[in-house]
């Protein structure tokens, strides 16, 4: 009814209706856009949201927000980059009724030439790489073009263009000289860009006497003139080898030569007569080595003669070395075998009864009194091959195991595995399988039965001979019982120092079984990574209790015998055995994180550590840190460069205190500069300075143009008289930062705790508050307690401590190593 159409177009009236024009976007790099919401209906918040769903405010510097009037408002993207791309949103709302509009904005490279250089220059005959890297979204393809030709490097093999867009033109010639274009077209957007680049061509110069013969008389006062002529691209310069200066005082050389060598005369005339005055000149050369020759030989031969030649002036002294070792003139060893032979500017090596451990890189090294050359010489072995290697294994059955047969040869050799004559692996044979590589052959063997145990042949050919050997895969066996030595009790924990067992079994041992029991109860069991005999701790013992403990070991064969019973009894419930600490330099150098490993609690939990260092030139220490239990390091920050430090760490319990943990280092020299900048403070500080101006400038623009304000504003209304259109008045607040000075010298230390639950340890409670108590040092002193002066000092290093849980001792006898 009329009543019905009445009520819908009120309805649809009142909605609200959203539209972003334009509907996509597509934006360069570098480049800004502006997009329009505008809504249809009353609407009292519009509001955009950026591709993350985050509601963009209008502060932001990228991203600028700005509702024109009741039904608009604008979205405006300065120098778009890459994560500007998305979907941007529009929400226009108004009590329950909300609207909304999306577009979607598209980021891309336009086509940048980062690198076309022009001119560039090559010489004739060389491999021209000609430099035109460009970039954009997607990649450009890349067209080359010379005297308006386009290039075909199908047509012309010398032509290739690389797939980083430069063009190779190999042995250029000068009339590859000219005009070179680069052309950059990105399909997809229709896109074309290019660049000129100048490619010129340097021929090597000639030269040329105009009179090969000049005369000229002596004693008549006339001069000769030598002249050359010199001819390529560019033009050649002459350069005269001798100059005088003015007065004739001052003769010059340039690029001496041996041939320049000699005795000058200079001579001082005028009226009365003339002196003379002979000045000699001595050229040295340094050595250089004119000859060398690699050889080869074969191991047993006679003898082999390595040849070196030097030159230089000094005549050069000749030796030689091999590895670590030196070898001068004589001989060189008590079995004659090295003699070194030098004559003149000659120097041989001889090798006698020539082995294959003569192989490999000797030099020969010329030296005089102002320079060194070394070349190395290469000699070549043949010899027959050498096996190398254990030949005894162990295994069980069913359990693979490999004996290897390794060869030295050259040339390289062949390897045949035989066993009773017949080689392996044959037809009846499935549970062996050889791998080989250019030196090593692996005869993998999973035993079925005792009959795959015994002997097994590796022979080894080459063009030089063959040698043979016997390997023998024996059963392995589980390991004797390890022998205890001594139990080291403590409240809680003991440490049992043991050792290992007599016979291996053929196998490595792998872990270590350690039992105990309180006399008359359960055995505890847990197993132990082995590792080289050392001791090995359990823990959660009972405080003030007699235990029996017993210790067997495990190959992969299975678990050998156990040792003898050995009875000890824990100690009474005390204070903590003292912290082990360890040190490791952060980055920047001037901060150390120092962790602390926990030792035996005394069979009473650790209430907390406490924690103090100082710089060892100083003498007292800096206020002490209180840190709760399960805590495992502490940051310490800010300290002083190139400083030795002392640190103290103590673990309290019930009981008391333990005796300190300590440790000591060194922080890093302060740096200079940003390594790989190469640049000062100096420096640094400047372009910084410099790109805040810049800063400032762009956002004085910005504020001009869009909301007339600003420094330029200030400018145009006093001396040009008038204000822009739409000028709003704004009121100049000046805010003043409050600083706070200390003059104290101490630093600050800030302790931040991350505290957690640690429910498995007795007596966790709440975490206790940064208290400062005294700290008791190794002899007895108590440390001074910086904190009771009642004062508020300045610290410059800040200490950061992480919490972590304890593990309670386990019920199973789950235990750390010591």
């Amino acid at each position: 009814s009329v009543w019905n159409r009445s009520l819908m177009y009120i309805l649809f009236f009142s909605s609200i209706q959203v539209q972003i024009i334009p509907t996509q976007g597509e934006i360069s790099v570098g480049e800004s856009k502006f997009f329009l919401c505008e809504v249809v209906g009353d609407a009292k918040d519009i509001d955009w949201y950026a591709p993350s769903g985050e509601k963009i405010l209008p502060n932001r510097p990228d991203i600028f927000v700005s509702r024109t009037d009741e039904t608009t408002s604008s979205l405006t993207i300065y120098h778009a980059n890459v994560d500007s791309a998305g979907i941007y949103k529009c929400v226009a709302k108004n009590g329950n009724k909300e609207a909304q509009a999306t577009v979607q904005v598209k980021i891309f490279q336009k086509i940048t030439f980062e690198s076309a250089p022009s001119p560039q220059e090559f010489n004739e005959g060389d491999d021209a790489d000609i430099v035109c890297d460009v970039v954009s979204s997607p990649p450009p393809a890349i067209f080359w073009k010379h005297k308006g030709a386009k290039i075909e490097p199908l047509k012309d093999v010398r032509f290739r263009i690389m797939s980083n867009g430069h063009l190779q033109i190999r042995g250029i010639k000068k009339t590859d000289e000219g005009m070179y274009n680069c052309e950059a077209r990105v399909m997809a957007r229709g896109e074309i860009d290019f660049r000129m680049m100048k490619v010129i061509v340097n021929v090597l110069p000639t030269i040329r006497a105009r009179q090969a013969d000049v005369n000229a008389t002596a004693d008549i006062g006339s001069s000769a003139l030598l002249a050359c002529d010199a001819d390529g691209f560019p033009e050649s310069k002459l350069k005269l080898k001798y100059s005088l200066n003015e007065d004739g005082s001052e003769l010059v050389i340039k690029d001496v030569k041996k041939v320049d060598e000699g005795d000058y005369t200079c001579i001082a005339k005028n009226k009365a007569g003339e002196k003379t005055e002979e000045v000699s000149l001595n050229v040295f050369v340094q050595p250089k080595i004119t000859y060398w020759k690699n050889q080869t030989a074969s191991e047993f031969d006679e003898e082999v003669t390595l040849t070196c030649e030097a030159s230089g002036d000094p005549t050069p002294v000749i030796s030689w070395s091999f590895g670590n070792r030196v070898f001068t003139e004589g001989e060189q060893s008590l079995d004659r075998n090295v003699v070194v032979r030098s004559h003149a500017r000659v120097s041989s090596l001889t090798l006698k009864n020539v082995q294959f451990t003569y192989a490999g890189q000797y030099l020969c090294t010329a030296s005089n009194s102002i320079g060194q050359d070394t070349k190395p010489i290469y000699l070549e072995v043949r010899y027959a091959p050498k096996i190398l290697g254990e030949v005894t294994a162990y295994t069980w059955e069913g359990n693979p195991a490999n004996i290897t047969c390794e060869v030295e040869a050259h040339p390289g050799a062949s390897l045949v595995w035989f066993r009773d004559g017949l080689q392996l692996p044959s037809a009846n044979t499935t549970n062996m399988r050889i791998y080989n590589t250019p030196t090593i052959s692996y005869l993998e063997i999973t035993p079925d039965s005792q009959n795959d145990f015994g002997s097994y042949n590796c022979t080894a050919t080459n063009v030089m001979g063959s040698e043979s050997k016997e390997f023998l895969l024996i059963p392995a066996d589980v390991p004797s019982s390890p022998q205890i030595q001594q139990v080291e009790p403590f409240s809680s924990t003991a440490v049992v120092e043991f050792e290992e067992p007599d016979s291996m079994g053929g196998v490595p041992i792998i872990k270590y079984i350690v039992e105990w029991r309180l006399l008359g109860e359960e055995w505890t069991g847990r197993e132990f990574e082995a590792e080289d005999g050392e001791p090995i701790t359990i823990m959660g013992l009972k405080p003030e209790s007699t235990y029996e403990v017993k210790m067997s070991a495990i190959n992969g064969k299975g678990k050998g015998e156990s040792s003898l019973l050995t009875v000890f009894k824990t100690e009474p419930v005390r204070e903590p055995t003292a912290p082990k600490l360890e040190v490791k330099a952060q980055k920047g150098g001037n901060s150390f994180k120092v962790n602390w490993i926990k030792q035996d609690d005394g069979g009473s939990p650790i209430m907390h550590y406490l924690i103090r260092y100082k710089a060892k030139h100083v003498s007292e220490w800096k206020p002490e840190i209180r840190i709760p239990q399960g805590s495992e390091y502490v940051l310490l920050n800010g300290l002083e460069w190139n400083t030795e430090y002392d640190v103290y760490v103590v673990a309290e319990n019930q009981q008391g205190k333990s005796k300190p943990g300590t440790l000591s280092f060194k922080t890093a020299v302060q740096p200079t500069t940003i390594p790989g900048s190469g640049l000062g403070t100096g420096a640094i500080v400047g372009i910084l300075i410099v790109v805040f101006f810049l800063l400032l400038v762009g956002v004085d623009v910005t504020c001009y143009f869009l909301n007339k304000c600003g420094l330029l504003m200030c400018i145009a209304v006093n001396f040009c008289g008038k204000a822009g259109p739409g000028a709003k008045t704004k009121d100049l607040e000046e805010g003043k930062a409050a600083f706070t000075k200390d003059e104290s010298k101490e630093p600050i230390v800030e302790v931040r705790t991350e505290e957690e639950n640690t429910p498995n340890q007795g007596g966790g409670g709440p975490t206790e508050p940064n208290e400062t108590t005294p700290l008791t040092e190794p002899d007895g002193k108590t440390v001074k307690d910086d904190n009771a002066k009642g004062e508020t000092e300045t610290k410059n290093a800040t200490a950061e401590v992480k919490t972590v849980p304890n593990e309670a001792p386990q019920t199973n006898g789950n235990e750390s190593k010591a």
